[in-house]
């Protein structure tokens, strides 16, 4: 089967078992941007994808491989809003054209609490150039980790959105085409949920940190505090109501178009030994 997972620091959990274990053999893994990982999901030339939870309600015939999620609970670091000017004077946002959800919610914020008449416009994340252009710009995954936040003025938000809604909020999730779903016989579930648990277990953070800090610029400690105190990687009950939300607020606004209703991959069931 064919996976599309995206380039950033906070996947590498996910994938430990893709890179370091058995599971690869039954994959074939590529790296991409969230927003062109959902279009190889949506084109058909990926069977799988760790797509951006706004791409939910614009592909059709989607499963959702249940448990595992890129959601936080707190401030998440790596989805900024940067200025150098406060909320209240911003008229113009940059936004970084590899998201698709942080843009989502970027506008849901606006709309619902911050005030509208915002102009945006799509733009590579490079903040210097983003800030000649606009009053702010949005970056999202390992620009954002990079960015001096003494030298700007900051929104991350995710914290905005949990002083506001008082949830947690799912940036991200596996999602499997439905043919491809009824097709293999791969407990998918099992398989994507023992990746997330091998790759959060201490030696294999250890391990992450020291390949990714030089990546980021952050230190060992910055790479396993982000990893372990900012992202959640459970797609639980609690984030499964903070995205329904979402989806709605999104819709609401004409942000999204509707989202079906989260439909999970099936559980194989046991096959009974012979008596």
């Amino acid at each position: 089967m064919r996976i599309s997972a995206i380039s950033y620091l906070n996947t590498a959990p996910l994938m430990w078992d893709f890179e370091h274990g058995t599971a690869s053999s039954d994959f074939e893994i590529s790296y991409t941007v969230p927003s062109q990982c959902a279009a190889e999901l949506r084109a058909g030339t990926a069977d799988i994808g760790i797509i951006p939870a706004a791409a939910y309600a614009t592909i059709p015939g989607l499963r959702v491989i249940p448990g595992v999620a890129i959601a936080s609970r707190r401030p998440v670091r790596s989805i900024l809003l940067v200025s150098k000017k406060p909320l209240e004077e911003i008229s113009s946002v940059a936004l970084d054209t590899s998201s698709l959800t942080s843009v989502a919610l970027l506008k849901v914020l606006f709309q619902r609490w911050w005030g509208e008449g915002r102009t945006f416009t799509g733009m590579e994340p490079d903040i210097k150039r983003m800030l000649e252009d606009a009053d702010a710009g949005l970056l999202i995954g390992d620009p954002a980790l990079r960015i001096d936040r003494s030298q700007y003025v900051t929104y991350d938000l995710a914290e905005e959105w949990l002083r506001l809604t008082g949830k947690p909020f799912v940036f991200a999730f596996w999602a499997v085409r439905e043919d491809a779903a009824k097709e293999t016989s791969l407990d998918l579930a099992s398989i994507f949920q023992a990746s997330r648990n091998h790759g959060l277990a201490p030696d294999s953070l250890d391990q992450i940190a020291r390949e990714w800090s030089p990546r980021t610029g952050l230190s060992d400690t910055g790479v396993r505090s982000y990893l372990t105190e900012n992202i959640h990687y459970h797609l639980d009950a609690e984030c499964i109501e903070a995205l329904q939300l979402f989806y709605r607020y999104a819709h609401q606004g004409d942000v999204l178009p509707s989202a079906p209703p989260l439909h999970f991959v099936e559980v194989p069931k046991p096959v009974a030994s012979p008596r």
